[in-house]
């Protein structure tokens, strides 16, 4: 098999992988649906599509904390199945209440945040899990095929969405047939986590409840410059810079001037760069930090040159080149991430690397769509640049150049997913890697 899908030689990946596609092709319809209900009910308003995106995300940075607690403490793969059913929930809800018509902008308000909640606990299980199915020789790979799978289903999600929204009459209704298709979706996911072989998994014990759990986690941390280096990117990023769904919206409508399938087919081509960074992503063996700093870098250049092309084709053809170098850099930053630290603390780690990399959406998304209203679309996409630059610059400066990070003093250690938690920081320590107390 070619080292790009080694990970599919393993059964129970086969099942996870077949079952999360499916639900991912649900959640990009979903993520279609919604924004053009928001957009129909609030008459295309931008600041209204900035708040529900900010609510779906604003429970990953409220709970992340005790969801990663969750993750560590229960097996993941009944977890799993519990929080399917806590996204599919809303998903129905949401989707009845547009087809019957009695929508409100305030329901979609209510249900994206209830929706955020189960994605919440989702996340740290989800993100850890993939350890537990594959072990650590094959991580990166099926870290990098997880990514694949999600922007593959993003090239056939958006666009479909946008054609049966469409054809169904582009109105409140059409959006609520496609939500619910998304809520059906989440079966499927359920189905494959119980055809597993529990005896194949590779699962660590789950943690006994002690005292201080989430400081501990929270602590180790801290205690890292290397993960706080990759925490600081991935926040400016993932605040001001990975807001596709309200950013290519306001572009579609408000710069370009069309509709729903318009809007959708900029999901796929975006999801075409995206898919290929994922592939690319499966192909490495060894992770650096240059690698993800590298790809900010690129990442925010790529969202400048998007906010000032002239025409709609210009943009679409344009956006490869951000999904390649989004997906480059959050691959390598997730992978790091899990492979160095220990399995005890791994759903704790995740779920701080989750609260900071998605929970600054409630942050970002107002924000950015406070810019659009007043400023224009454009300026979205070109603020979004400018921050990841800026903030992967403050990043390099504050935790890298001191502790001689982007090197070979990270590539000795961060390969070591077994240590305990308490050595596996004195030998980054002894690396350099390390100073005491750092917050």
């Amino acid at each position: 098999m070619s080292p790009t899908f080694r990970s599919l030689s393993n059964r129970n990946y086969r099942l996870y992988a077949s079952g999360a596609v499916v639900s991912n092709v649900g959640t990009w319809m979903q993520r279609v649906a919604q924004d053009w209900l928001v957009l129909q009910l609030t008459h295309n308003n931008g600041t209204a599509l900035g708040i529900t995106t900010g609510l779906q995300f604003l429970p990953i940075l409220l709970l992340s904390p005790y969801a990663g607690l969750i993750a560590d403490r229960f097996p993941k793969r009944r977890l799993l199945q519990v929080t399917q059913l806590m996204l599919a929930v809303p998903a129905m809800l949401l989707g009845v209440l547009a087809v019957t018509g009695v929508a409100q902008s305030w329901h979609v308000y209510a249900l994206a945040f209830v929706f955020g909640i189960g994605s919440a606990f989702d996340a740290p299980a989800r993100q850890s899990f993939v350890s537990e199915i594959v072990g650590p020789e094959d991580l990166t790979n099926a870290v990098g095929l997880n990514s694949a799978s999600f922007n593959l289903a993003r090239m056939i999600g958006p666009a479909l969405a946008g054609l049966l929204i469409a054809a169904f009459g582009s109105g409140v209704p059409a959006t609520g047939a496609v939500i619910m298709v998304n809520a059906v979706s989440y079966g499927a996911v359920i189905l494959s986590l119980q055809r597993m072989r529990d005896s194949e998994l590779n699962r660590a014990a789950p943690t006994p409840r002690h005292k201080g759990m989430i400081r501990d986690g929270v602590r180790y941390v801290l205690r890292r410059p290397d993960l706080m280096l990759i925490l600081t990117i991935v926040f400016f990023a993932g605040t001001f810079g990975l807001n596709f769904q309200l950013t290519s919206a306001l572009m579609a409508t408000e710069v370009f001037h069309k509709g729903a399938s318009e809007y959708g087919i900029l999901g796929t081509t975006l999801a075409i760069g995206s898919l290929s960074g994922a592939l690319l992503a499966a192909r490495r063996g060894r992770i650096r930090h240059r690698l993800v700093i590298i790809a900010a870098v690129v990442f925010g250049v790529a969202e400048i040159v998007a906010g000032l092309l002239p025409t709609y084709v210009a943009f679409a053809i344009w956006t490869p080149v951000i999904g390649i170098a989004s997906l480059t850099m959050i691959t390598s930053a997730n992978a790091t991430f899990q492979m160095s630290v220990a399995p005890e603390m791994r759903g704790r780690v995740m779920a701080l690397y989750m609260m900071i990399f998605m929970g600054g959406t409630p942050i970002g998304s107002p924000i950015v769509g406070w810019v659009g209203e007043t400023f224009g679309a454009r300026w979205t996409l070109i603020g979004g640049g400018v921050a990841t630059i800026l903030g992967t610059v403050l990043a390099v400066l504050v935790f890298s150049r001191a502790q001689g990070l982007i090197g070979h003093a990270h590539d000795r250690t961060a390969h070591r997913p077994s240590a305990e938690p308490e050595r596996a920081v004195r030998e980054v320590g002894a690396a350099g890697e390390v100073v005491a107390g750092r917050a």
